[in-house]
């Protein structure tokens, strides 16, 4: 038995000191697998749609195409934009809900505005499903781009 429990254990790989190529490329840990162009569309679809879900769980309309982009961004470049679109008007139309909040207690215009937004979301929502069936792009109107 030796004095240091570490001269115990076999060797260990040495790495690299700065400057020096390692050995073997490093491996990522995670390789996104991609999707098939059919699945693709199929969640998409569920992106432009997951809003309406989101409104019947407490109105977080955002939570839906967040949960999409995060899951599927690296699986394939469709769905990806097709989430990130969503997630932008999502945020977008929050800024202008939360905007027209203020101005229903001040000048009643608020409701116009609010019914306004509600009314955009819902056609635009369809619109971007759609044009997503269909297999092609769906840029939202009005959007600011957070999420690219």
């Amino acid at each position: 038995m030796t004095e240091y429990p570490q001269d115990d254990l076999p060797p260990q790989p040495r790495q690299p000191s700065y400057g020096q190529q390692p050995a073997e490329p490093m491996q990522p840990s995670y390789q996104a697998v991609p999707m098939a162009p059919a699945d693709q569309r199929t969640w998409a679809i569920a992106s432009h749609l997951s809003p309406f879900l989101g409104l019947l769980a407490g109105g977080l309309m955002f939570l839906g195409p967040l949960i999409m982009y995060l899951v599927f961004k690296d699986r394939g470049q469709f769905v990806r934009h097709h989430a990130a679109e969503t997630l932008n008007f999502q945020l977008t139309m929050w800024i202008g809900l939360i905007i027209s909040v203020p101005l229903i207690l001040v000048f009643l215009i608020g409701f116009v505005l609010m019914g306004a937004i509600l009314l955009l979301m819902l056609v635009c929502h369809i619109l971007g499903a759609v044009a997503a069936s269909e297999g092609r792009e769906y840029h939202y109107p009005f959007t600011i781009r957070f999420v690219s």
